[in-house]
This record gives structure tokens, C-alpha cells and sequence, in this order.
């Protein structure tokens, strides 16, 4: 809402110069069509900056800020060096000292817009090492959750961080590297199918990524100098390694699947998720001695072992459910061990403790008090 009204005071300011222009030229010259001409430059320059600022919605401040700095350098140097040259135009053509001639004028125009051009082109080239702006001192990180998400190649290819973007629960920026998604590219092209079919659901991710409003994802160019190994120039180090140093290097937080890549970025200061864990910490809790229905499916590694699974994929292991492989029976829990890899539930078929049934004359199970 301030933005628009910014726009509609530089409009209603723009049309008030447009009017004194016209009568500044008309008064000049004398003429209304020169009074017409003044309106029209003014309306077109002012016009112009605002076609502008509406055309880039999603600016970069590091971006302004090199074109910014890089003008004011461009027209500084171009003073000094035209400065320093003219007194030799002058002497070379003839003129006296106060004497500017058109040429000199030119020349001096010529020399800033060269300067300009030179300063700007480099800035914005650079301007990912050339750390002297203001904007660099980020004062959001001071807020907790406000740093950017990096994303790993292994959680493109899970998928399942694109569902969680449709729930809206991330609200900061997606920010995948260049040389992640070169890598998602190599294993799209790559001979084995298996590895092909997971590059190709990466990039259906990242594109599907791409088209939800409702978060924002920037793939990151990752010119960093911290990315160049000491003494081997351009050569880039490995994968892992580049995203943890390119993580580090911008405040944000690493979003993985990689167990190895966790402990790699935990060690080295880095904050990560680990998608698995936000899964396993969402799936259903069970407590010992709470009863539950589950379907036996097949059998376990220990003699006379079931084992099931929970709507969430949870494992269930069943002692003495070997037996009643194909059906649901009702369980008690007996404990719940917790790994990274995911959660474990213990049980036992209720009312069997030793596998032998145990009824009452009214045909239901009673429960072993040892």
C-alpha cells in the first residue's frame, strides 16, 4: 500500500513539472509547440522509471545497490579523468582557456558514459565478492526463522517438501544452488534408468516448486569466493561440501535427506532439517499399554515374530503374531524404540502373551496379569 502511494505522489509530481516545463519552453521560445515538446520529455523520462520499476516486481538489493554504486563511481571517475585530459584538447584544438567547444563537451559526456558502463558492468559481475555495500549487514538474522532454506538434491528427488510447501507452513525463502541443479541434471541424463527416473522427478519437483504462489524459490547462481579451493583458481570441490560452505556463507539452513550430510553440516556450525525426522516426529504416538488394531502381513526375523504397519508406515513388530499373518488382530504395545532412521513399535497379540489363546467362557481374551 506505500508503495502504490509513493507511485501515485511521483506521478501527480511528475505531471506539476510537466507544467511548469511547458510554460518554461513556451515562454523561452515563444511557441506553443516548444511548451508541447517540454511536456512530452518530461511525461516520456518520468514514464520511463515508472515502466521500469513496475517491469522488475522481484528486485535484488544487491543488485540496486551495485547500479547505485557503480554510477556514482562511473560519473566521479569520468569527472576526474575528463578533468585530467582537458587541458590537452584544448591546447591540441586551439582554444583559449575559458573557451569550451563543443568537441570538449563531447568529450567529457563520452568519457562519463564510458566510465559509467565500465563501473556498473563490473559491479554487477562481481558483486556476489565485492562485499562493501551497506545492504550486507543483515539485521533479519536476528530473527529467529528467518533464514533462507537450502535445498538438498536428495529432498528434490523425495518430493516431499513440495507438499509441504503447499500447506503453507514455510513462509521463507527456497533457495537452490546452481551446482545442485546441475547435479539434478547429470542424474536426469545418466544411463541407469532408476537414477534417470529420480533426476527427471527432481526437475517435474523443482518445476511444480516453481509455479506455487504461495512460497517464494530462487536458484541461486553461488558465486562465492568461499566455493574456490586455495590455489586451484576456477576448480570447484565436491557437492556436499559446496553446499555446506555455500550455506554458511549466506546465513541460511540446510534442508536434506542425507544422514551424512547432517553430522557434515552439524559439525561444521551449519543448521539443518532433516526432512525425515519432521516425518517421523509426525507420525502417530503410542504409548506401552495402549491397544491398537493392526494387519500382520508378513513374517519377522525372530521365531514366531509378525510384522505390521500403521496407516503412516509405521513398523509394528508382533511376538507371536507369525500365526495370524493376513489378519487384523487387536495388539498391545509393549514398547517404542526410536531411531533416525524412523519409529519401531513392540507388541503383542492382546490376550495371547504366549501365543496360546486364552478365552473365557463368554469368548473374550483375557489379559495376562504377568
Amino acid at each position: 500500500m506505500l508503495l502504490w502511494l509513493l507511485r501515485v505522489c511521483f506521478v501527480a509530481l511528475a505531471l506539476g513539472i510537466s507544467a511548469g516545463a511547458y510554460n518554461i519552453f513556451r515562454e523561452s521560445n515563444n511557441s506553443i509547440l516548444f511548451g508541447i515538446m517540454g511536456i512530452i520529455g518530461v511525461i516520456t523520462i518520468c514514464g520511463l522509471v515508472l515502466l521500469t520499476d513496475l517491469w522488475e516486481q522481484n528486485k535484488q538489493i544487491t543488485t540496486i545497490s551495485a547500479m547505485y554504486f557503480g554510477l556514482l563511481l562511473g560519473l566521479v571517475l569520468g569527472w576526474l579523468f575528463f578533468k585530467a585530459t582537458e587541458p590537452f584538447l584544448k591546447l591540441w584544438l586551439g582554444y583559449g582557456e575559458n573557451a569550451i567547444p563543443p568537441i570538449v563537451g563531447l568529450t567529457q559526456f563520452l568519457i562519463t558514459v564510458l566510465c559509467c558502463y565500465i563501473t556498473i558492468s563490473t559491479l554487477l559481475q562481481t558483486k556476489d565478492e565485492f562485499r562493501f555495500i551497506i545492504p550486507y549487514v543483515e539485521f533479519s538474522k536476528q530473527v529467529k526463522g528467518g533464514k533462507p532454506l537450502v535445498l538438498d538434491t536428495s529432498v528434490i528427488i523425495d518430493g516431499r517438501i513440495a507438499d509441504l510447501c503447499d500447506t503453507r507452513i514455510i513462509d521463507t525463502k527456497l533457495i537452490v544452488p546452481r551446482f545442485v541443479l546441475q547435479e539434478l541434471q547429470a542424474i536426469a541424463d545418466s544411463s541407469d534408468k532408476l537414477k534417470r527416473n529420480r533426476g527427471r522427478r527432481g526437475l517435474d519437483i523443482l518445476k511444480r516448486m516453481q509455479t506455487n504462489t504461495r512460497i517464494e524459490l530462487e536458484v541461486h547462481t553461488a558465486n562465492l569466493p568461499e566455493l574456490r579451493e586455495p590455489g586451484k583458481g576456477e576448480e570447484r570441490i565436491r557437492v556436499d561440501e559446496r553446499l555446506v560452505i555455500f550455506t554458511k556463507a549466506i546465513g541460511g539452513r540446510v534442508v536434506t535427506n542425507d544422514f551424512n550430510l547432517n553430522k557434515i553440516a552439524q559439525l561444521q556450525g551449519v543448521d539443518v532439517i532433516n526432512l525425515n525426522e519432521i516425518a517421523n516426529s509426525l507420525k502417530t504416538v503410542a504409548l506401552p499399554g495402549e491397544n491398537m488394531v493392526v494387519k500382520i502381513v508378513k513374517a519377522g526375523d525372530q521365531i514366531g515374530q509378525g510384522v505390521g504397519y500403521l496407516d503412516d508406515g509405521t513398523m509394528v513388530v508382533i511376538e507371536q503374531g507369525r500365526a495370524f499373518i493376513g489378519q487384523e488382530m487387536p495388539i498391545m504395545v509393549t514398547s517404542v524404540l526410536q531411531t533416525p532412521a524412523g519409529r519401531m513399535i513392540f507388541g503383542r497379540v492382546e490376550g495371547r502373551p504366549n501365543g496360546n489363546p486364552s478365552t473365557t467362557g463368554s469368548g473374550t481374551h483375557e489379559k495376562s496379569s504377568g
